[in-house]
């Protein structure tokens, strides 16, 4: 069976200097940029194939600024996203309050939107664990809280990092089919709140 072409949106999210960038440059380029990052400005784009079953899922990946001076901007580029990874370092607990601040504002604007938890620079706590400011345990209660899933990663290393983003296609996926499916046999979908990428076959 040949392979079916489908493109998901996804928005990464989070306080400035977490890792978006380093995340995305590690998914997408397979390496770690040594040195400082220039703050993105606005967002970038990248977009990523990656294979699920039969199917070629191509990731539309939004790396938007951190800094709260471009939160407007942000707003933006999450608009109409399938997915969010919201992201926080876990050497930093006021990264995590910003990463709440994503998914209340995501919960309010985008309920189809899928979030997504991830935990930055794992490799520093592996390290030294006296880094670490953010329990495991009260992180995953927040996700199960939300139903995100909940990831801790690392760009340096790589952990973790490719697992993310084949969830995020993977769940893409059976969202889309079961929609598909659901339409085949008359379902009224716009009933079905798991349905979170309802909007992907449906162009406005």
């Amino acid at each position: 069976m040949s392979a079916m072409r489908v493109d998901a949106k996804v928005v990464m999210l989070g306080k400035e200097s977490v890792g978006k960038t380093s995340l995305v440059e590690r998914y997408v380029h397979h390496r770690f940029l040594v040195g400082p990052y220039q703050n993105t400005i606005g967002a970038a784009f990248v977009a990523k194939p990656i294979q699920v079953g039969y199917k070629v899922i191509t990731l539309g990946i939004w790396d938007t600024a951190g800094s709260e001076r471009y939160e407007a901007m942000s707003r933006i580029y999450y608009r109409g996203a399938r997915a969010a990874v919201v992201c926080y370092d876990l050497t930093d607990s006021s990264s995590f309050q910003r990463a709440r601040f994503w998914v209340k504002e995501l919960q309010n604007c985008e309920e189809q939107c899928k979030i997504y938890l991830c935990g930055t620079k794992s490799d520093l706590i592996q390290g030294d664990r006296s880094l670490r400011q953010i329990d495991y345990h009260d992180t995953q209660d927040f996700a199960e809280e939300i139903g995100a899933q909940h990831f801790e990663t690392s760009s340096k290393t790589g952990s973790n990092v490719d697992e993310l983003f084949q969830k995020v296609a993977e769940d893409y996926n059976n969202a889309t089919f079961q929609y598909m499916t659901a339409e085949e046999t008359g379902v009224n979908l716009g009933q079905k709140k798991e349905s979170y990428f309802y909007s992907c076959c449906h162009s406005n």
